[in-house]
């Protein structure tokens, strides 16, 4: 067995009350990595697309990756998977903190849970002692209270976990999974599978170090990186990932008022990082290892909405969300709705968007007071904002709608509704606006997740020289491109970018890192003792996403399910990008270059021959009948 790994997945039957283990060799490790991979294996071999997401048969698949739990900062990443209730087909997200990191010193890769309990339940795992334990005094819930009582019971103060709140336990397509009381999985919907489980939370502790070929190259890493990080994401560590927001406004890629806007004027200097730093942030806080510290933890004790530090901080992804999308400029009431998601459990990007859809509706006349119960759901109401992101978490009122995700609930309303949604194969999209970044369009359309800026391309890396831009040289891109550039050379930058995120969620390391591919490969290395390449990293997100790509074909899904919402095709009237109208035959024609470049067909189809050459020959026969 190779260092890096523990060579274990453990696996809980929810039927039976059994855990048996999957023990994994070299072979397995080396072609599906762990992370984004293992979830993408396990989905191919034991869960028929044909199924409930909500049913028995789905599994949940937590899985770690080589470099989770190796102390050097990025590597507080795991993943958390299945077949996703909102999309019908491949289902996945990432997250930080440090559960990952706790359940690889618990000598495990990762788990899979089968079957539905009769009875609410919690996994307790320490070391190689596992329990399902009765979780029925903690169903409904928070995540707060759900944490103390189970330390409470398990008598240890250092258990890390990932668990669900209300919104998952009532089955909402847009539930987080919660770890560390301010980090989610949120989307993909992979809390309402956790519900549906009837699987309230899984608590872990463990007490030895991940076992690595060679430590000292890590040591150096961890030296540089710390230096790295001051030169190459300098706002990170003062202001958070929100520090980009005042660039997104300037720029005009700021979504405001529900993707109708780019800019937020009169608003965005009031949710922005640097006011959050100046007026309610406590300290900072980090994953695992990581010496970035770029996640916020503030705390407001006065005035209509009280903030508590337990809970953390707003990232860009909620300022946006529920901030600039729905006009809101109020900055405790965007803290206090970032709190009421990490505490019940909500995706922030699907609960936002989901009321700024609603505040469209309300706008166009779909739906008004008798609808709403009274909640005047206007662009910039705060007080509405909050108000409904309460319904949603407890699924009550017209949050009882929302809380299927906008998609969904556009479906549910009728009336024209639809037409205002924002989303790809039912996910909503991030707080990235296409019609700044032109590639990430052809991102957000060819996810096999829907909307999701985890895996895609921020074009505005690439305009000009500077580390980013040494990267993509290493992939054979040399010049610099407009952020609007959609042309077939932007596409193979795209294409190897895409690759690149998907490789480093299948390893456990953070996105955000400032790392070079000959840093991720020399971990690789040190970790495993295998003679690791560059060509093999990429090879390695290539083939992830080919087998999601593979899962979402059998589910049925064909090159129309890679969309884009026609709003965004329509011009900005105002801002920095007025009149610029986002091309929709060069979005076309990008999308047809993407599919060859990845060896897939004008529909979409991995072709056999990629297949086989993803070292994926088993499913070759598969793909060749579904194409026929």
């Amino acid at each position: 067995m190779p260092n890096g790994y523990t060579g274990k997945v453990l696996r809980v039957d929810l039927n039976s009350g059994k855990t048996s283990t999957d023990e994994h060799d070299d072979v397995f490790y080396r072609t599906y990595g762990g992370g984004a991979g293992m979830i993408a294996y396990y989905l191919l071999k034991e869960v028929p697309p044909s199924v409930d997401a909500l049913g028995p048969d789905n599994h949940l698949i937590v899985a770690n990756g080589p470099l989770t739990g190796i102390p050097v900062g990025g590597t507080g990443r795991n993943c958390i998977g299945g077949k996703s209730p909102l999309t019908g087909g491949f289902g996945q997200a990432d997250v930080g903190g440090y559960f990952g990191s706790e359940l690889k010193r618990a000598g495990w890769d990762g788990i899979v849970v089968t079957g539905v309990s009769d009875k609410p339940v919690y996994l307790s795992i320490v070391d190689d002692e596992v329990e399902i334990r009765n979780a029925a005094h903690l169903w409904g819930k928070t995540s707060g209270p759900t944490e103390d009582i189970i330390r409470e019971e398990m008598g240890d103060k250092s258990l890390r976990f990932a668990l669900i709140g209300p919104p998952g336990e009532k089955l909402s397509n847009i539930a987080g999974v919660i770890v560390d009381k301010s980090r989610a999985a949120g989307r993909s919907g992979m809390a309402a599978v956790m519900g549906s489980k009837k699987l309230k939370a899984i608590a872990v502790r463990g007490h030895s170090n991940v076992p690595v070929a060679d430590p000292e190259p890590f040591k150096d890493m961890a030296k540089w990186v710390n230096k790295a990080q001051h030169d190459r994401i300098p706002t990170f560590q003062p202001h958070g990932t929100n520090g980009g927001l005042k660039s997104f406004h300037d720029f005009g890629g700021l979504p405001t008022r529900h993707f109708e806007l780019g800019h937020f004027d009169g608003g965005w200097e009031d949710i922005s990082g640097e006011r959050m730093t100046e007026d309610i942030l406590l300290k900072n806080e980090t994953c695992f290892a990581c010496t970035i510290r770029c996640k916020r933890v503030v705390e407001i004790k006065d005035g209509d909405y009280q903030v508590s530090p337990e809970y953390g901080g707003p990232e860009y992804e909620t300022v946006g969300a529920v901030g600039s999308n729905c006009e809101v400029d109020d900055l405790a009431a965007v803290a206090y709705a970032s709190q009421v998601c990490n505490e019940y459990g909500l995706d922030t990007i699907g609960a936002g968007m989901a009321i700024s859809t609603a505040m469209s509706w309300w706008e166009a006349g779909i739906i008004d007071a008798s609808d709403t119960g009274g909640i005047e759901l206007k662009f910039g109401n705060a007080e509405a904002m909050v108000a409904m992101i309460l319904q949603i978490a407890n699924r009550e009122g017209f949050g009882d709608i929302l809380a299927n995700g906008s998609a969904k609930a556009a479906e549910i309303v009728g009336k024209g509704a639809p037409d205002h949604v924002v989303a790809v194969k039912g996910q909503d999209f991030p707080m990235h606006e296409p019609r700044l970044k032109a590639a990430i369009g052809v991102g957000f359309a060819v996810s096999p997740t829907g909307g999701d800026h985890n895996h895609s391309i921020h074009d505005t890396m690439f305009t000009g020289p500077g580390w980013n831009m040494d990267r993509a040289n290493a992939w054979g891109v040399y010049e610099p491109m407009e952020a609007t550039d959609l042309s077939p050379e932007k596409m193979r930058l795209f294409a190897a970018q895409s690759n690149w995120c998907w490789a480093k969620n299948t390893i456990g390391m953070c996105i955000f890192l400032p790392w070079d591919l000959d840093h991720i490969t020399e971990m690789m290395s040190a970790a495993t003792g295998w003679n690791y390449s560059s060509y093999e990293l990429m090879q390695l997100g290539e083939r992830v996403v080919t087998m999601a790509r593979i899962y979402n074909t059998r589910a049925g899904f064909t090159a129309a399910d890679d969309s884009m919402p026609e709003r965004i095709f329509k011009p900005f009237k105002t801002g920095p990008l007025a009149d610029f109208q986002y091309p929709r035959d060069e979005w076309e024609e990008g999308k047809r270059v993407y599919y060859g470049l990845m060896g897939w067909d004008e529909a979409g189809i991995p072709t056999r021959d990629a297949v086989i050459a993803q070292g994926l020959g088993e499913f070759a026969d598969e793909i060749e009948s579904v194409v026929t």
